[in-house]
């Protein structure tokens, strides 16, 4: 089915990241997208950038061929008892996190339903967004929900039951880099570097070395070898890391976080 109309529930963050991030890839004209927020200039943020506003949800529904759910996982139960009115064909996807496919179609019973895990970095298109397929979705909407999702970055597909790693890894990594950036920083301004040379110095090093290992295909491992010659300064700070057990704290950090998620999701 042709999918021409964009209903989002929050505009937030998360909601309008994906709102700008369609308008960018042109999947959608602003007039194709309906939102609905208690934040009244929230509101008029979106009217401004040509969008459709509405006070209910019902309206929003009655607009949309495709619903995103965009808020805090504890308003998700109001969300839901306001969308007992829509139709079986709509798509609903929820970025809800930590909030399970069985919530979502137990309230939902007749609509194909996909939850997403997507990180903070979707904010400026170079995000990560995992998807997990409900009972009722189809192919052809998961490759619809990937096309909205890939203005942000990069979307990946797994079973529900993968998803508390997921978030231990991609939903909180950002984080775990977000420190390694800043004590890397700091390390520089203790050897002399100014603090906003170095904070740069960090955080395009971070980058730089993402992009060669995404675009160019290089294992972690071999980049490690290609710059770390023998004797040379950049073994001596490895060996610094594997004795305060850098490895295993970044291993242990995943593991505690997706225990974490797998608790609060019940």
């Amino acid at each position: 089915m042709p999918y021409s109309t964009l209903g989002i529930i929050g505009y937030g963050n998360m909601g309008s990241a994906i709102t700008r991030g369609l308008m960018a890839s042109k999947r959608f004209m602003p007039s194709d997208v309906h939102i609905v927020d208690p934040d009244v200039k929230k509101l008029e943020t979106a009217n401004t950038e040509g969008h459709f506003t509405h006070a209910a949800i019902s309206d929003l529904i009655e607009a949309s061929d495709i619903v995103i759910i965009a808020v805090k996982p504890k308003e998700v139960p109001d969300i839901l008892a306001g969308m007992e009115s829509i139709p079986e064909k709509t798509l609903v996807i929820s970025i809800a996190a930590g909030v399970m496919l069985d919530t979502l179609e137990n309230a939902l019973p007749s609509n194909p339903v996909i939850r997403v895990m997507p990180n903070t970095p979707c904010l400026v298109g170079a995000g990560v967004s995992v998807i997990s397929r409900g009972s009722k979705v189809s192919d052809e909407h998961v490759a619809e929900t990937k096309k909205i999702l890939g203005s942000l970055g990069f979307v990946s597909e797994v079973p529900e039951s993968l998803m508390n790693a997921v978030t231990g890894l991609s939903g909180s990594g950002p984080a775990y880099v977000a420190m390694m950036i800043d004590a890397l920083s700091d390390g520089g301004v203790k050897m002399g570097l100014p603090r906003n040379l170095a904070l740069k110095l960090a955080a395009q090093t971070v980058f730089g070395t993402a992009k060669m290992i995404l675009e160019k295909g290089i294992h972690p491992s071999k980049l490690r070898d290609m710059v770390a010659s023998p004797g040379g300064t950049t073994i001596e700070g490895i060996a610094a890391l594997e004795a305060n057990a850098f490895r295993s704290a970044l291993i242990e950090a995943v593991e505690a976080a997706a225990f974490r998620s797998e608790e609060l999701s019940g």
